[in-house]
């Protein structure tokens, strides 16, 4: 048999409240247990000295007799100076998902468009009005002509229109 000290949820709905329990590890999480040693209230702030209780004395007999306390009852035994856990590190806690990191390269990119367009439209006028300055005889020449011809060809189709 597997003995685990473990959190057995009681309390009401959204206001939980848990026993520390010695229970057999196969036995469900509210079920059957073989002796309450802790609670632990969540609600209260964590300063407060109510929010873990513990029997000190029934823990370590437990723990001497082969008891295994699930993570966060470690993590209440370290607080309370009774077993010590070793510190687990997660090198890549604070490092985003794949799918988070695709949605930065992506914006990167659009970015990294924006810029070059912003660029491009930025040298762009530059480069027009060197060309208009050197040449403004030969721009103006071409359009007179347009609408030079334009005007018989309006004229012709309201003469067309009026017979």
């Amino acid at each position: 048999m597997a003995i685990s000290l473990r959190l057995s949820r009681g309390g009401a709905k959204k206001r939980p409240y848990y026993r520390i329990v010695v229970a057999d590890s196969r036995s469900p999480r509210d079920g059957k247990y073989l002796e309450q040693v802790g609670t632990y209230n969540p609600v209260l702030a964590k300063g407060d000295e109510n929010r873990v209780k513990l029997n000190e004395d029934r823990i370590r007999y437990w723990l001497g007799v082969g008891a295994q306390p699930t993570d966060r009852v470690a993590r209440f035994l370290d607080t309370a100076g009774i077993k010590e856990r070793a510190a687990t590190s997660n090198p890549k806690k604070g490092e985003p998902g794949e799918k988070a990191k695709e949605r930065a390269e992506e914006k990167a990119a659009k970015l990294a468009e924006a810029e070059e367009a912003a660029k491009a439209a930025a040298e762009a006028p530059v480069q027009e009005e060197a060309a208009a300055e050197e040449a403004p005889a030969v721009e103006e020449a071409p359009a007179a002509e347009a609408q030079a011809e334009e005007a018989p060809a309006e004229g012709a189709s309201e003469e067309q229109a009026e017979g």
